[in-house]
């Protein structure tokens, strides 16, 4: 039975991700900042929960030393564009660096520092949830967070490689059924954006889920330092 920890893991991809590790039989345990959402997710998949703030170094270090002393599988799902969360203002400076410090630290800084923070217990894959956007598609500071995980997890295979453990990005494109987008996503902008891909449709959370399933096998033992696309062929990875 393999100890796998998943980072944001009560909603969408995360839970997702979650679900597919326990299915296999593993001891699972879901991480994120809202207590009530990972309670709820926990007791509906049969997993362990720890609520804390990833993007916090006092937070990660605290949170460490109740995780599993073995951690076979850590994915970093937390993350999410903090931008829509703010009311933008490009002619304040300090504000356009808060905006950028907000994206870099929720999805850039949570995988750094808990991965960093685990790695000494780690045994066999780390696995990143990227995007898209990391390749030129846009969303700014939160598509530059996520090119920044791409260039770091680059690093980290090299670091852990010689222990046997590999580290992927999985880049996922569209993907319906989650809170990302903060319910702000049209109809319009889901047919613009499945226009853009080869299968004529939008992801889901299982999709995801289904390739970090494949990198955490013992099929996936030699792919390590890849980012892997989920997104229709929006984007050829190429």
């Amino acid at each position: 039975m393999r100890e796998v920890v998943v980072t944001g893991g009560g909603t969408g991809i995360g839970y997702a991700i979650a679900a597919a590790f326990v299915s296999l039989g593993d001891r699972v345990t879901i991480t994120g900042r809202r207590e009530h959402v990972l309670k709820d997710a926990a007791a509906r998949l049969g997993a362990e929960y720890l609520p804390f703030n990833a993007a916090s170094p006092l937070a990660v270090k605290e949170a460490a030393a109740r995780l599993p002393q073995r951690v076979d599988v850590l994915v970093n799902n937390a993350g999410g564009n903090t931008n829509l969360d703010r009311a933008k203002s490009d002619e304040d400076l300090m504000d356009v660096a808060e905006a950028w410090w907000a994206n870099l630290n929720a999805n850039l800084m949570s995988a750094v520092l808990v991965t960093t923070a685990l790695t000494p217990r780690l045994t066999q894959r780390v696995v990143t949830i990227g995007s898209i956007a990391a390749r030129g598609t846009g969303s700014g500071s939160y598509g530059a967070a996520k090119a920044a995980i791409e260039a770091w997890t680059a690093d980290l295979a090299a670091e852990l490689g010689p222990r046997g453990i590999t580290a992927n990005v999985v880049s996922p494109g569209l993907i319906v059924e989650t809170e990302f987008f903060r319910g702000r996503l049209t109809d319009e902008g889901v047919k613009r954006r499945v226009e853009g891909t080869r299968n004529g449709r939008a992801g889901t959370p299982s999709d995801v889920a289904d390739t970090v399933l494949f990198l955490a096998s013992p099929g996936a033992r030699h792919l390590t330092g890849q980012v892997v696309h989920v997104n229709g062929g929006a984007y050829l990875g190429r």
